[in-house]
């Protein structure tokens, strides 16, 4: 007995040391949000108050002082998510996750976006403010790479740490542009189905920009077979540990539209979730300076941002950007290709990746005069028939630096225009308002044409010339709006109005979005805080309603079962609301996908529709293709003897979409709420390691919103009827210049990427109900409120 009790005490005691030493080196891997850090070539004592949520606000008496300082609590909080982020242009992911890495390091490797930055970096003027203030922030994360404590996966991954240079900086922003570009995505499952079935099974996809109908104002002041693009890079982007840019939100109310007289200014970009989220927030104050802002990890000025005197923010413009060249090798010498002069031969490109469970690989990429060979990159092509990239980001001067920069440091509203007709890529609507009354925006890019009669949709004649670009237009030409007489400024990744008549080609998304706010912007004139927030996470369709009406109306529904009349008729009450517990929503996504399914998988096949699922097309096509009884699309191509029916098809989609509702969700319709299959869990790249999922990922939780309201939470369409949440709001930010000291944010996760801070996940219930939190400004609050982490001049 006495044994048996000395072993108990014995076990309780290494079980109580084994806490404590866990506990230990729990506090000691912590980000250290208070207490004093001596840091080497800052200049005076800084001073960085951490508030309730870990948003750190930087006292500094530099600019330098204050760029080192961001640098080093940035890192501190988001060094893994640092570097995931240099490491995905260049293709050096596989280093430290393996070959399951190759594909997505291979294809990126060649994009050419890593001798971009080379070119742009030598090109930068070393003693600009832009390049000095990059170096301070450089320089704050490499010590704490030096003197801090690793993240936990480093130690689990096995990462060996390496200094952060401005090459990564301009890597992460290559990354960033190419998530943005859309015709690597679409044009090449075009070009197949019109080779194989004829340009009249495309009238229906409205590539002619017949779709868009809610358009944002200006006013100024051959049988190859080419889907393996589409599916490669579609699924290298969604397998990606960082998530892709995908689309946004944004409006600025004018002051005659605002009830406390001065701009309203409202942004929610709309990117992949992960785990940590895609911003981290951070405040600067020195003698001459002040902004709050929204960081990508490892870059160092804020793509989102406000003062006391102005805001902007971004959403993606979708424009084209990308063209797919079909280039034709010489049948002599399979080391050149055919261009309008003759042959030429190929720049080749090698390139060596490191894949940690594995020998090296070498890579080896063709370049043509439009840009890499895909074929070289992704798997699916011959070799014999090569298509190329031609890319605007890489071939066009990147000053991408010298433009956030000026966007965060800007003096005035010209000033700040300045800044924006620096980005020649990604396409992106910059919205602006400032205290001043003003209101704007301005879509970047460097905009350019092709002869008439090219149909940039499509891959691309890259032989004889003909497809070749042949103006770039001046920043002028580009779509804008600045104090605009309707007293608002907005955009939804819809298309802009022409300019000069000229209709600019894209990947714009369907009207729905942009038709909820315009609505609803033009209905009132006293808009405050309050209800642009609730505007911000409102969850209801403008356009779902009309869809229903006219697939009840395009149907032939006899003979119901209980369950089908009841459906329909919560179809009918429906207004278009996507609330967690209402029930329409639930029956109106199924019933979309069966007909989607039933319509168009006989000709584009089983995988080629799942790729279509995943394109802009597909959510452009639904409420119009519904209406076109003629549509080539109705027929199923492989009952032979029977030609199907828009009727027929709408019909029987219902009727399926019944039967599998009742086998998943029971056969009470009332129980069918859009929280039992609407579900977000924001996945950390460890997570997909079920030992390690409830460790890393925030959630799952139920959530309202859909796709393509303003709450925009998106989703794949699946067989088995749940709508997994992929992306959505990456932060949204309210800047009221009525009460600027006290405007709103709120992130999907929260402020750090460690799993063992207190703000790893401590703004995720906030965010999923549609609530705020506080960007303080004022310093006497934020003093009185916060901890204080004091940063001072250490030995040189």
């Amino acid at each position: 007995m006495k044994i048996l009790k000395k072993s108990l005490v014995f076990l309780l005691a290494l079980l109580l040391i084994l806490v404590v030493a866990i506990l230990v080196y729990g506090f000691y891997l912590q980000p250290k949000y208070e207490g004093k850090v001596q840091l080497k070539n800052i200049q005076k004592e800084t001073t960085v108050y951490f508030d309730e949520f870990g948003v750190p606000h930087i006292y500094a008496t530099s600019s330098k002082d204050a760029m080192l300082a961001l640098g080093y609590v940035h890192a501190q909080d988001r060094l893994w998510q640092m570097e995931l982020m240099r490491r995905i242009a260049p293709g050096r992911l596989s280093a430290i996750f393996g070959s399951v890495a190759l594909k997505n390091d291979m294809f990126f490797a060649g994009l050419g976006i890593e001798e971009a930055s080379e070119k742009a970096i030598a090109l930068l003027d070393k003693n600009s403010p832009s390049y000095q203030l990059t170096m301070a922030y450089l320089d704050g994360i490499n010590q704490y790479m030096e003197e801090g404590t690793a993240p936990i996966e480093f130690s689990l991954v096995g990462v060996k740490k390496e200094k952060f240079t401005i090459k990564d900086v301009y890597n992460i922003f290559g990354y960033m542009s190419f998530s943005f570009a859309m015709a690597q995505k679409s044009d090449p499952l075009l070009t197949d189905i019109r080779n194989k079935y004829g340009m009249d099974y495309l009238k229906d996809f409205g590539i002619d920009g017949a779709f868009n109908t809610t358009k944002i104002k200006n006013a100024k002041d051959r049988p190859q077979e080419y889907a393996a693009i589409s599916k490669s890079v579609a699924l290298l982007l969604d397998q990606s540990p960082i998530a892709p840019f995908i689309g946004s939100n944004s409006w600025v109310i004018a002051p005659k539209k605002t009830k406390n007289g001065k701009v309203i200014f409202a942004n929610d970009p709309h990117i992949g979730f992960s785990q940590p989220g895609t911003w981290y927030e951070a405040h600067i104050v020195t003698p001459d300076f002040e902004l709050y802002g929204c960081y990508l990890a490892g870059t160092p000025y804020p793509l989102l941002g406000h003062n006391r005197e102005y805001a902007y923010g971004l959403t993606m413009f979708e424009n084209d950007d990308i063209d797919l060249y079909q280039e034709e090798n010489n049948p002599k010498d399979i080391n050149s290709y055919k261009t309008p002069n003759g042959f030429s031969p190929y720049e080749n490109r090698k390139k060596i990746i490191k894949v940690k469970d594995s020998s090296d690989v070498v890579l080896k990429v063709k370049v043509t005069r439009h840009g890499p060979v895909m074929n070289d990159l992704i798997d699916g092509l011959p070799k014999d028939k090569p298509v190329a990239m031609s890319w605007i980001y890489t071939q066009q001067p990147i000053h991408i630096l010298e433009a956030v920069y000026k966007l965060s440091h800007a003096k005035n509203k010209g000033d700040f225009q300045n800044g924006v007709s620096l980005i020649a890529a990604p396409g992106l609507n910059v919205m602006y308002g400032d205290a001043k009354g003003n209101v704007a925006w301005w879509a970047t890019g460097k905009l350019y044409k092709h002869k008439s009669g090219v149909n940039r949709n499509f891959i691309l004649d890259g032989a004889s010339g003909k497809n070749d670009i042949i103006e770039y237009l001046d920043f002028s030409k580009n779509p804008s709006a600045v104090n605009p007489r309707w007293n608002y400024v907005y955009s939804a990744n819809n298309q802009p109005e022409p300019i000069d008549g000229f209709l600019y080609p894209g990947y714009y998304l369907p009207e729905d979005r942009a038709k909820r706010i315009t609505q609803l912007l033009n209905s009132k004139s006293d808009w405050d805080k309050a209800s642009v927030g609730r505007m911000v996470f409102d969850n209801t369709s403008a356009v779902a309603p009309s869809v229903v009406k006219n697939l009840i109306a395009n149907s032939n529904l006899q003979e119901l079962s209980e369950n089908e009349k009841q459906a329909l008729g919560v179809l009918r009450e429906w207004k278009g609301s996507n609330n967690l517990n209402d029930v329409a929503p639930t029956i109106y996504n199924k019933w979309i996908f069966n007909y989607l399914k039933n319509t168009f998988e006989d000709e584009l096949g089983p995988e080629n529709f799942k790729m279509f699922l995943g394109t802009h097309i597909m959510k452009q096509i639904i409420a119009p293709q519904i209406t076109n009884e003629k549509s080539l699309w109705w027929d199923n191509i492989t009952t032979k003897t029977v030609k199907e029916t828009r009727q027929q098809i709408v019909s029987k989609s219902f009727k399926e979409s019944i039967q599998a509702l009742e086998n998943q969700l029971g056969n009470s319709v009332m129980d069918w709420t859009w929280n039992r299959v609407h579900t977000l869990e924001h996945q950390h790249p460890l997570g997909k390691v079920a030992a390690l999922r409830s460790i890393f990922n925030v959630g799952p939780f139920e959530v309202s919103g859909a796709t393509e309201v303003i709450n925009n939470l998106f989703f794949d369409y699946t067989e088995d009827g749940n709508y997994v949440v992929k992306g959505g709001p990456s932060t949204r930010r309210i800047i009221d210049f009525s009460d600027i000291e006290n405007s709103w944010s709120i992130l999907p996760t929260g402020q750090s990427g460690n799993p063992l801070s207190a703000h790893y996940s401590d703004q995720a219930e906030l965010y999923n109900a549609g609530k705020f939190r506080r960007m303080m400004l004022n310093k006497k609050e934020i003093i009185r409120t916060s901890t204080k982490l004091i940063l001072i001049p250490g030995k040189k």
